[in-house]
């Protein structure tokens, strides 16, 4: 029953995450496909860039609360299953990198969406708000000193595994779930799997980065030609 949890929480991560709030919001309120616009990549960075405020703040929600309903509907259906006693943590991580998996590749907008990058750590208000406020600071000082939201991104991203096994080894568990240490070491290779592939998603960003070509927070976008 525990393989059946997981495989439900893989299942319900994909399909939460394909739904893809930027292309929804923006075809909602402008009429226009997000990806024909600016970087092309159907995320918060480039609907603010491109669409202004508004459509961005319904993404950011969007975006947010696909990876908490996700996580919890996950580790809902893992109590039912699979008994209190799962790994409640693991779970809600499956149901993370699917979900991201979803924006990237979403099933109802034709497997082209997003990065995955606000999917992934909205996982985090659910699973340990502290390791959720760390990656947010980390990004927050990456972004004031460079303007670069793709480097902030990138590095709060690799720090995360490293921040969450640090918080799970060292304090106590707000979910009063004691985790063994291979459990926590289980946890931490789960999440460099989702680090790796919001980093790898950022490929270009990194090229542009080295070619100082990447563009700065406040720029507008343009339509694709």
């Amino acid at each position: 029953m525990e393989l059946l949890a997981y495989i439900i929480s893989a299942v319900i991560g994909y399909l939460m995450g394909s739904i893809n709030s930027a292309i929804l919001t923006v075809k909602l309120l402008k009429h226009e496909d997000i990806r024909n616009f600016g970087s092309g990549n159907a995320g918060l960075t480039n609907t603010l860039r491109c669409f202004g405020k508004g459509c961005a703040l319904f993404t950011l929600i969007g975006d947010l609360g696909k990876g908490m309903i996700a996580v919890i509907l996950s580790q809902t259906f893992g109590k039912m299953l699979a008994g209190a006693e799962t790994d409640l943590y693991l779970l809600g991580c499956i149901a993370g990198i699917f979900a991201m998996m979803g924006h990237i590749f979403p099933l109802y907008h034709g497997f082209r969406g997003g990065k995955g990058v606000l999917v992934g750590v909205s996982i985090f208000l659910i699973l340990d708000w502290r390791v959720f406020c760390i990656l947010i600071g980390i990004f927050a000082i990456i972004l004031i000193s460079s303007k670069y939201v793709s480097l902030s991104s990138i590095i709060a991203t690799i720090c995360c595994p490293f921040v969450t096994f640090a918080v799970q080894y060292f304090l106590e568990d707000i979910h009063h779930q004691e985790f063994t240490l291979p459990q926590i070491f289980l946890h931490f290779g789960v999440l460099c799997i989702m680090a790796g592939m919001i980093v790898f998603m950022h490929r270009a960003n990194i090229e542009r980065l080295k070619n100082g070509t990447e563009s700065k927070i406040g720029q507008k976008g343009k339509k694709i030609k």
